[in-house]
């Protein structure tokens, strides 16, 4: 049984107060995360995000919650700041108002059998812990009196190390993008919502959510055809007197026609010839109803098949389980053979005996329009296809953090080797669907192997490959990246290692005395000291070490202040540190790998390992180019989306739009339903063409017009939005800007301080208003001024000016660089309470 009092601090809050006619419910911890140090901090950041949070029950009272800008407990309204973060331990405390035994359920056993009841006084109270070790997303829990459900309650945990709706999301869009169900697990604490794909094999977790939610309904359809089946009319023949056929049909005709001798001579018979004669039997056509149609067959096959396929799910929940991991749980065993012993119940149905077994395949409008029949064929098919991570119908688990975080970097290193080195592998990404959820396949066969387009050197990349034949203990590191060199006989190996922690150098503590910047974990690098050193190989001599270099790919975002860590310059010292990694800070991990690839052995050994130079003279291959045009009319907007073009005056444009290898449209006011930048797409082609060859929008008119032809537009989950900015003609940004942007202004940015001032207000707020000097993007010249809650900050002549009412701070530009995080504490100290 957990304690109430474990984990308690100064920090720690009620956060949740629920008052029914039958129970209070109370949820205590701390309302921020370990990033902030401590709840005043985090109530001064300007986050809009809201954490969705519900309760419903019988005779709800009262429900309040704790409102971090308030800093107390307030009526639940809606709205409110995340306050579960991953890791977060939260006391939860249940007293009845009655003589009644609760019971506390949740799916996860690991949280069920973390809450118990607890004598205290007389008073049977429940109480314990909840807690959610590297767990993002939703998580519902029940209060039971009984079997009858007397309260439930839904929370949403956020992440500590990953912005919720880019970074998270993102990982996850990305991994579910490579490998559509990788990011799927069985039952955990959280879970995310769900709809169903159109095709996709399901792995035995989605079939389990999928089967959880459809089977009341695809009985009651079984049920509806049981009532009113569908039937035909068949056609038997019986052997009868010759006396009692009347017309035979073709059936009939032909047996009398094989056998003649049948035939007597009657006085009052068929005349044939001369004679007058009568069969002595024959075989009379009757018809006949039978249920035992194909369509029938075909329900009962559905059914034996989902039988099947729970029996396959049941075994593999009820095999012993492996290292770390607990017992298979009962109520889950439960749930899947009720869902089984219901199937074959319907199946020992009087009715359902009577069918015969399925021989061929059925198309018919029975199965697609006849009650019950559709009903249950698009059930069927449904739960036989797959999930994925949209929508709001399943509450489908997802692997933890780190495991997503672990397989987000493969996939992310090979699409970063996939866009400038050809792939010759066959053999990509291998996948174990052997258990309940897919995992990758841990062994060599899990690599890509690229090759220089111009030297034809190979470049492999292994996911997780076990090293065994060593002289200690076996290594298992996450991925290597293998580069031959033209002249030796060797590979030159470096081992990326994802490790989904961080130290966010709180104020005053060792590692901020010792680095003074957030970054990898002391522990992680040594752990790369130890690959390095362990991991060697015997040629013709002694051992050799293999690996040249090792380091931790940690999740951080400001990728330009982290360059002045002590650990990114150890990579040039000692050939081992760490690389922030995420889906928004990907740079300095491929500039790296690029400067691997690209360099000889003996240019490394003279220049250093870390890239060299000016880092706007090096451009990402990912921060792709968009040309963002203005859409006159709504007449033109149509002809754009119809047609996947956009074309513009070849007298318009300036120098650089050559690099565009995106469209986006911004369609002015009255063009189209919402003002702003609404959607983008890929460019397949550009022409020059007359004006009057673009039919689509026709005009009379020989002057000469790019024609950019879009493979697909892909429509914003947000429009941009222009906050009294506009584009006169086009503007130029980034595909990564695109993709954050929330207000039009932000796709100005052009110079490294104001990109790194950006990032930094981000932290700290998701509403950063611009000041350009100009209405019009395309005509403005520089950013005049940031505004952040109550917050004026103006960056010009070397200098960073804070301005909050009356008060007023400057400190040097160039601590974005080296200090950023000094500014950040400057920034929110001046922000107040």
């Amino acid at each position: 049984m957990a304690s109430l009092r474990s984990g308690s601090g100064r920090d720690d809050r009620e956060l949740v107060h629920i008052e029914t006619k039958e129970l209070t419910l109370v949820i205590k911890g701390k309302p921020y995360h370990e990033q902030y140090e401590g709840l005043k901090q985090y109530r001064r950041l300007d986050f809009h995000e809201p954490m969705e949070f519900f309760v419903s029950g019988e005779d709800v009272l009262d429900v309040k919650l704790f409102d971090v800008d308030a800093g107390a407990l307030v009526d639940w309204v809606g709205g409110h700041r995340p306050i579960f973060f991953e890791n977060g331990v939260y006391q939860l405390l249940v007293v009845p108002k009655t003589d009644r035994l609760l019971s506390f359920y949740h799916e996860s056993p690991a949280l069920r059998n973390a809450i118990s009841l607890v004598d205290i006084g007389g008073q049977h109270v429940l109480m314990g812990n909840l807690h959610f070790p590297n767990e993002v997303g939703l998580s519902t829990f029940e209060i039971r009196d009984g079997d009858r459900v007397v309260l439930d309650v839904t929370i949403e945990v956020f992440p500590t190390k990953l912005t919720y709706k880019q970074d998270y999301q993102r990982l996850l869009d990305e991994v579910s993008e490579e490998i559509y169900n990788l990011a799927f697990h069985f039952i955990k604490r959280t879970y995310q919502r769900a709809k169903a794909k159109r095709d996709g094999t399901p792995s035995r977790s989605e079939f389990f959510r999928l089967m959880d939610t459809h089977i009341g309904d695809f009985l009651r359809a079984i049920r509806h055809i049981e009532r009113q089946p569908h039937h035909q009319l068949s056609t038997i023949h019986v052997k009868v007197r010759g006396d009692q056929l009347g017309r035979l049909d073709a059936a009939g005709r032909n047996d009398l026609r094989k056998r003649p001798h049948l035939f007597r001579d009657v006085k009052h018979g068929i005349s044939i010839g001369a004679r007058s004669v009568m069969p002595t039997f024959g075989l009379k056509a009757e018809k006949e109803l039978t249920y035992d149609t194909l369509e029938n067959r075909f329900v009962k096959w559905m059914m034996t098949r989902l039988v099947e396929k729970l029996r396959d799910l049941l075994e593999r929940v009820e095999e012993k389980q492996k290292r770390y991991e607990t017992e298979p749980d009962p109520e889950l065993l439960q749930r899947i053979a009720a869902m089984i012993d219901a199937l074959e119940t319907r199946l020992r149905h009087i009715f359902w005996r009577s069918i015969g077994r399925l021989d061929h395949s059925v198309t018919s409008l029975v199965l697609q329009m006849a009650p019950g029949y559709r009903d249950a064929y698009q059930l069927f098919l449904l739960v036989t296809r797959g999930l994925v991570l949209q929508g709001k119908l399943y509450q489908m688990s997802v692997k933890d953090v780190a495991t997503l975080y672990e397989y987000w970097t493969f996939l992310k290193l090979g699409q970063l080797l996939g866009k400038k080195y050809k792939l010759i592998s066959q053999n990509i990404v291998q996948v174990n669907r052997a258990g309940l959820f897919v995992n990758l396949e841990r062994n060599r066969s899990a690599k890509r192997v690229y090759e220089h387009p111009h030297t034809g050197e190979k470049i492999i990349l292994t996911y997780q490959p076990y090293e065994g034949r060593l002289p200690t203990i076996p290594q298992l590191p996450d991925t290597v990246l293998a580069i031959e060199k033209k002249g030796k006989d060797y590979t030159f190996n470096y081992i990326f290692d994802a490790k989904y922690r961080l130290d966010f150098a709180v104020e005053g503590s060792h590692y901020e005395k010792r680095y003074g910047m957030p970054g990898p974990m002391e522990d992680d690098i040594n752990t790369m000291h130890r690959y390095r050193d362990s991991l060697v190989a015997r040629r013709s001599g002694p051992y050799e070490r293999t690996t040249f270099g090792a380091y931790v790919l940690f999740p951080w975002h400001d990728e330009d202040s982290y360059q002045e860590h002590p650990l990114y310059k150890s990579i040039n010292d000692v050939n081992i540190g760490g690389l922030p990694f995420l889906p928004n800070a990907t740079r300095l991990v491929e500039q790296f790998i690029e400067r691997l690839i690209e360099k000889n052995p003996e240019e490394l050994q003279q220049e250093g390992i870390l890239p060299q130079g000016i880092i706007e003279e090096w451009r990402s291959a990912f921060d792709e180019h968009v040309l963002v045009g203005m859409v006159p009319s709504a007449e033109h907007y149509h002809a754009y989306l119809k047609h996947r073009f956009y074309h513009i005056p070849v007298k318009r444009l300036k120098k650089g739009w050559q690099d565009a290898r995106y469209i986006a449209l911004y369609p002015r006011r009255g063009a189209a339903p919402e003002n702003g930048v609404t959607c983008f797409g890929k460019i397949a082609a550009v022409n020059i063409v007359k004006r009057s060859d673009i039919t689509e929008l026709p005009k009379q008119s020989s002057e000469e017009y790019v024609r950019f032809e879009v493979d697909h537009w892909q429509f914003l989950s947000d429009v941009i939005r222009p906050v009294g900015y506009g584009i006169a003609v086009y503007a130029m940004t980034t595909l990564n800007t695109i993709k954050q942007a929330k207000e039009l202004p932000e796709l100005f940015m052009k110079s490294s301080e104001e990109i790194a001032l950006w990032r930094l207000l981000r932290r700290l707020s998701d509403r950063v208003r611009f000041d350009l000097d100009a209405r019009y993007l395309d005509q403005a010249s520089k950013i005049t001024a940031y505004r952040v809650k109550n917050l004026l900050i103006r960056l010009e002549n070397g200098l960073l000016t804070i301005t909050s009412g009356a008060k007023r701070k400057t400190i040097a530009a160039e601590l974005l660089r080296k200090q950023p995080s000094a500014v950040f504490r400057e920034v929110v100290g001046m922000m107040g309470e």
